[in-house]
């Protein structure tokens, strides 16, 4: 993984480019994901990978593939929240591309 240094007080640190994208929100912000996940959460868990009325989302990005059989990648993750499916409704709609951002972040973490 490419490093690169940041200088803090003085003192350079070590940064993977992954973090310093997220705190300047160029990938999104997985703390603003969680919040929009809560939304999410009555239908998915993200504790586990046990379904409720959606899959579980756990180590969703982890997986090789998702429920519906398509490769466990941020465009099917993507195309999924927007154009729903199986029960789920769509959010293109529902959701800023900014929200959309940051909840891919967020089930990045899980």
């Amino acid at each position: 993984m490419k490093k690169i240094f940041v200088p803090l007080f003085g003192i350079a640190m070590m940064v993977s480019p992954a973090l310093a994208q997220d705190k300047k929100g160029g990938a999104g912000d997985s703390t603003k994901g969680k919040e929009v996940f809560e939304q999410c959460s009555a239908c998915h868990n993200a504790d586990s990978d046990e379904k409720k009325m959606g899959p579980g989302l756990k180590g969703l990005f982890k997986k090789a593939k998702m429920a519906d059989g398509k490769a466990a990648d941020e465009k099917n993750v993507r195309q999924k929240i927007d154009q729903g499916g199986n029960g789920m409704p769509a959010y293109e709609e529902m959701l800023e591309k900014k929200d959309k951002d940051n909840l891919i972040a967020y089930l990045k973490t899980l």
